[in-house]
């Protein structure tokens, strides 16, 4: 069964070189042109990813990612946005409202492509030596995708389920921004070390008490510790 992608955007011309490329590579295309129909397509067709643009009509892509991201039936979908919007202050901000990653216009539509198969490829199991890690009252079931706190669920992005888990199975041992980026992200020059740090704060907000195991070793990275 093909992947199901939401393209949002309000740009005939860009939505259809998105959507030739992704029907090129294999994936099945829905569009939407403003908030209201991407949050309603998001809900009734559960796409395996959404493209956000940022600059939309009544409702921009900010708050339809924050929308999407407390809603629970959406909440766990990937979201690439995709904008003009280059400023830093707006990729910080798109990651910190939920956004897995982030592409500016104009694009390599390779690029595009690339960064999605790797999006796509964190929300598989990860491989793993054990199905669950157990640390306290931290649980991660790693096929299921669930990570729960005093058997009560956390709602975590793919990316971030990620970055727990291979934070968990290497429990101990301090984990560099630069091996995460490779590890989690899986790129090498992409993206810069500061979306590992917007990443790990939003994950620890969502852990609450669980983020006792989330250490940082200031100057180099991280650490889970048990």
């Amino acid at each position: 069964m093909k992947q199901k992608i939401l393209v949002v955007d309000d740009e005939p011309e860009a939505v259809e070189l998105v959507e030739f490329n992704l029907k090129q590579a294999g994936y099945a295309v829905t569009t939407a042109d403003d908030g209201a129909e991407a949050l309603k397509k998001a809900r009734s067709q559960s796409p395996d990813l959404i493209v956000l643009d940022v600059m939309l009509p009544e409702m921009d892509g900010f708050e339809i990612c924050k929308t999407l991201r407390l809603d629970p039936a959406t909440a766990r979908v990937p979201i690439l946005m995709l904008t003009a919007k280059a400023a830093e202050i707006d990729r910080v901000l798109g990651l910190e409202l939920g956004a897995d990653d982030y592409l500016t216009k104009p694009f390599s539509p390779r690029e595009l492509l690339l960064r999605i198969k790797k999006i796509l490829a964190r929300g598989q199991a990860v491989e793993k030596p054990a199905d669950q890690l157990r640390f306290g009252d931290l649980t991660i079931d790693i096929p299921r995708h669930i990570a729960s706190w005093k058997n009560k669920p956390v709602e975590l992005t793919a990316t971030e389920f990620k970055l727990l888990t291979l934070l968990a199975q290497r429990a101990g041992r301090v984990q560099s921004r630069d091996h995460l980026l490779r590890d989690v992200w899986e790129y090498d020059s992409l993206i810069d070390t500061r979306t590992v740090d917007t990443h790990m704060r939003r994950l620890r907000e969502k852990l609450g008490a669980a983020s006792k195991h989330l250490d940082t070793v200031r100057g180099v990275g991280y650490r889970f510790v048990e």
